[in-house]
């Protein structure tokens, strides 16, 4: 199997050589290139075609956000993990929107952050739908603006019902197999309903459907 291909961004160098020691030590990635600064980014990741690049946020030329949004507005483009040192920050929930697959506290531990890398490589979101919502209550307060509420709930009224029903259903955090159970359907038919939203919707992944979710406030609170 090809190794996992990954581009470090970080505009403090004992953070890149810490992380390039802890993911280089796994025999499945590869340390492609590293970036002191957002700017650096879109050429260094159209040189190297890196599959996942971690993303440091506050950075002096060109900050993390502003990278991110450039990276996957292009063509084919690399999954996104922000490196933080808040939980809760206005600039990691617009990431996220942004389309970034999640994001890990600096002062994570090294096999987590192995793992996050891997599990962003392999299509999946290094946060779970509830943690968003989490970060979203902390960082946005309890209730969307108006504006963006009318805005969210018309873009899921394009979608048929049963799209809709797994929408709310990834909003809540449920796996493809626990949509499936629900929803009386196979796992492969779920990932089929996933995609037709990530698609019909302009959506990078599952992140950002449940924030599109909490954003209409159509999740039942309990949930």
């Amino acid at each position: 199997m090809k190794p996992i291909r990954v581009l470090l961004v970080d505009d403090d160098p004992l953070v890149r050589v810490g992380l390039s020691l802890m993911l280089g030590g796994a025999g499945d990635i590869e340390i492609v290139g590293e970036a002191g600064d957002g700017a650096e980014v879109a050429a260094l990741a159209e040189r190297h075609s890196p599959d996942v690049v971690l993303m440091d946020i506050r950075m002096p030329t060109l900050d993390g956000l502003a990278a991110t949004e450039i990276l996957r507005a292009g063509p084919q483009p690399p999954e996104v993990v922000v490196l933080t040192t808040f939980h809760a920050d206005e600039q990691v929930l617009r990431a996220l929107r942004a389309g970034a697959a999640g994001f890990v506290l600096k002062d994570t531990p090294p096999a987590e952050i192995v793992d996050a890398v891997r599990r962003v490589a392999a299509g999946a979101p290094v946060l779970s739908p509830a943690v968003t919502r989490q970060l979203i209550a902390r960082v946005a307060g309890a209730d969307p603006a108006r504006e963006r509420r009318a805005r969210a709930r018309a873009r899921l009224d394009l979608l048929g019902d049963r799209e809709t029903e797994v929408a709310l259903a990834v909003g809540r955090g449920a796996s493809n197999a626990d949509i499936a159970t629900e929803l009386y359907v196979s796992v492969a038919t779920v990932k089929t309903h996933v995609s037709h939203i990530l698609s019909r919707l302009g959506l990078n992944n599952r992140v950002q459907i449940a924030l599109l979710t909490y954003d209409a406030g159509v999740l039942d609170p309990e949930d």
